[in-house]
């Protein structure tokens, strides 16, 4: 390495697994998920009494059922294809750059990583949330917690956080051609999932000042960088013009819901009515997600395609997320070359 270069380091974190599929590592999970403030946002004490109370004793039951069913032999997808993420940009960066890899929730925590990283004296570290599109619930609750941690250190490095890359040309691209691998001429529609949010954390993404110009459904966010509805929209804008699809061939929709009061339309409304139009074969994209997880493979996949089927539909087919593929491993390094200019590329 030449004696002018940075020691780098480069952190992927993602959202966070189960340690197992087993009722205890679920409840542990869902707790340390759900009592994230950036999640709920509701006072400390009614968080805690509705979360610990009622959300997981009523919740724990199916969502182990489900991560069972989602569980591989190698463990959760989301470790599995962080794993082999890491280790590929490790083969690509190396000896320029160190790879780590954390969860927001659960395992590997983000603050052993971090004390990996403190330990072996870095000189720069680059913070990469694997979340295209903003969000407080995901890129704030995981940047405070980076944040949180390396505020105590003495003789920090040079830190930078990449916050969003949804309109990246090495996102964009590399899911363009993801997409592109399953023929969509051979699909009747086309529909981008994304996942949902409740309504007023949408409200409390924009400044005071910017409520008025972020143009959130034409996909405009540049006046409001922290809209994640905008960033939804342009996300689909970009992919659909890359993609040359007329707009009678798709739409945008939002799952994973836990009430009425989160973003629309819903995904699994939407495929109903998707189906009941006479469109028989859909595909569908879920590019708020860059590593399959339970929202794609089993909510999708499984769930989603047995509600478009029962209501008319024949083929509903899940765009694979970019995973550990070698086009997003050149994606990533497009999206961190910028902070990496000066010392090591």
């Amino acid at each position: 390495m030449n004696k002018n270069q940075k020691r780098s380091a480069l952190l992927l974190i993602n959202l966070g697994t189960p340690d197992a599929p087993t009722i205890t590592s679920v409840g542990r999970y869902l707790a340390e998920f759900l009592n994230d403030k950036y999640v709920i946002n509701i006072p400390w004490l009614f968080r805690k009494l509705l979360v610990n109370l009622i959300i997981i004793p009523f919740r724990v039951k199916n969502s182990t059922r489900l991560y069972r069913q989602l569980w591989t032999p190698e463990g959760s997808p989301l470790s599995v294809y962080m794993e082999r993420l890491k280790q590929k940009l490790q083969a690509k960066l190396e000896p320029k750059v160190t790879v780590f890899s954390a969860m927001r929730y659960r395992n590997p925590s983000i603050g052993s990583v971090l004390a990996q990283i403190k330990a072996q004296g870095f000189e720069q570290v680059i913070i990469l949330p694997l979340y295209p599109q903003f969000a407080d619930s995901t890129s704030t609750s995981t940047l405070e917690e980076v944040k949180r941690i390396v505020k105590r250190w003495n003789n920090a490095p040079d830190i930078q956080y990449i916050a969003q890359f949804h309109d990246h040309r090495g996102y964009i691209d590399t899911y363009a051609e993801k997409i592109q691998s399953y023929n969509p001429d051979r699909y009747d529609f086309i529909l981008f999932s994304y996942h949902g949010l409740p309504n007023n954390h949408i409200d409390k993404g924009h400044a005071k000042a910017n409520i008025e110009t972020c143009d959130c459904k034409n996909g405009t966010p540049e006046h409001c960088q922290k809209c994640y509805l905008a960033a939804c929209y342009n996300t689909t804008n970009l992919l659909a013009d890359r993609l040359n699809l007329s707009t009678d061939r798709y739409t945008i929709s939002f799952q994973s819901r836990l009430s009425k009061d989160w973003l629309e339309p819903f995904s699994d409304k939407t495929l109903i009515d998707l189906a009941k139009k006479g469109h028989k074969r859909v595909l569908v994209v879920a590019p708020a997600f860059v590593a399959d997880c339970l929202e794609t493979i089993i909510e999708i996949g499984i769930e989603y395609k047995k509600l478009f089927i029962a209501n008319g539909g024949q083929e509903l087919t899940l765009v694979e997320s970019l995973n550990a593929d070698d086009n997003w491993v050149s994606g990533i390094q497009e999206i961190i070359a910028p902070q990496l200019l000066t010392s090591n590329f």
